[in-house]
């Protein structure tokens, strides 16, 4: 086949799948140096992959807006935004999302190679022209490189996240936290099954203070305040414990990451963009599949305590609670002396 030259790589979310698709991206790019490649994303996800000096443009979904245009029954915004789509012309799509939603996105294009999994969930595989059967088993990472593979194209394992410049400039100038040796904590996550339990967030916080860093500081979404109610009130006491929930975006969260010395997460998306980032990392996971979902090629820095024949389920949050728990505050702080690696 002739070398495409407008090609649409469809990941619209979640914000960690998001920055694990890089490698994708970083994949077409090498085997198609002078082509346009763009890449549809969730409009609010946009600045993980916006920078990224493989990618051509950024064709931004605006999922709330479009489902309350739907919910008022009017069709005018979807049907402008997927004429857009038509309109880019593009000789080829890859669905690495591999559900209906991003199938139904794929065909809309009317591109004649519409490549991704034979078996996407919820029917997505139907609005394809080129479908590839991978085992639900392997790396997440893995599974779209294979599709990527299938089709021709020549594999690049790079995971590599790129901050804005204004980003990074504010990072370079923060008067706190620019000229710092900090640990950054990601304590949060949207499933309760996936939930380090707070009060060891908050003694290992204290323990870093005392093994060389500068600064902690604390990140997460501004309605996950709630979660960090001991660390939060450490941060009151402390002024080396930095709170930033709620005060930063992608953006500059990622420009937070790439400058820290230490991360330790829950399974979560500020975990993959230090594996993006590649920073020292502590990755604390409980009732989820590391060889699946877990920091890619970085399973040496990952605590679990799971028992073998153990279901794995982040749904089931007292599975979850039961297997988070069994992580110690001395084995994070075990980590912590090893430098993170």
């Amino acid at each position: 086949m002739p070398s495409p030259s407008r090609i649409l790589l469809i990941r619209p979310s979640a914000l960690g799948d998001v920055c694990r698709t890089v490698p994708a991206l970083a994949s077409l790019r090498a085997a198609y140096p002078e082509a346009r490649i763009d890449w549809l994303v969730q409009d609010t996800f946009a600045p993980a992959i916006r920078h990224h000096p493989g990618l051509s443009g950024v064709v931004e979904f605006p999922r709330k807006a479009l489902g309350a245009a739907l919910r008022r029954l009017d069709l005018r915004p979807l049907r402008g935004f997927l004429k857009s789509l038509v309109d880019a012309q593009y000789d080829v799509v890859y669905d690495l999302q591999g559900l209906f939603r991003s199938g139904f996105f794929a065909w809309s294009t009317k591109a004649p190679r519409r490549v991704g999994l034979a078996n996407a969930r919820e029917g997505g595989w139907l609005f394809l022209t080129e479908r590839h059967r991978v085992p639900p088993e392997v790396h997440s990472v893995d599974r779209m490189l294979e599709v990527i593979g299938r089709s021709g194209v020549g594999l690049v394992h790079d995971m590599r996240l790129y901050p804005s410049p204004e980003a990074r400039r504010r990072a370079s100038v923060d008067l706190v936290l620019a000229t710092s040796r900090y640990a950054l904590l990601a304590p949060t996550s949207r499933w309760a099954g996936k939930r380090w339990p707070l009060e060891r967030y908050a003694k290992v916080a204290g323990e870093l203070l005392t093994r060389g860093y500068d600064h902690v500081v604390v990140v997460g979404a501004p309605n996950e305040r709630e979660q960090c109610g001991p660390l939060l009130e450490l941060a009151e006491s402390n002024p080396r414990i930095v709170d930033r929930i709620g005060m930063t975006g992608i953006d500059d969260l990622l420009a937070l990451v790439e400058r820290s010395s230490l991360v330790i997460a829950n399974d979560s998306a500020v975990l993959h963009m230090a594996v993006g980032l590649d920073r020292p990392l502590i990755a604390l996971y409980g009732p989820t599949s590391i060889a699946r979902v877990g920091p890619y090629r970085r399973a040496a820095d990952v605590l679990q305590m799971v028992d073998p024949g153990e279901p794995l389920d982040h749904k089931n949050d007292d599975l979850g609670r039961r297997l988070m728990s069994r992580i110690q505050v001395s084995d994070v702080l075990e980590r912590i002396d090893r430098g993170g690696r």
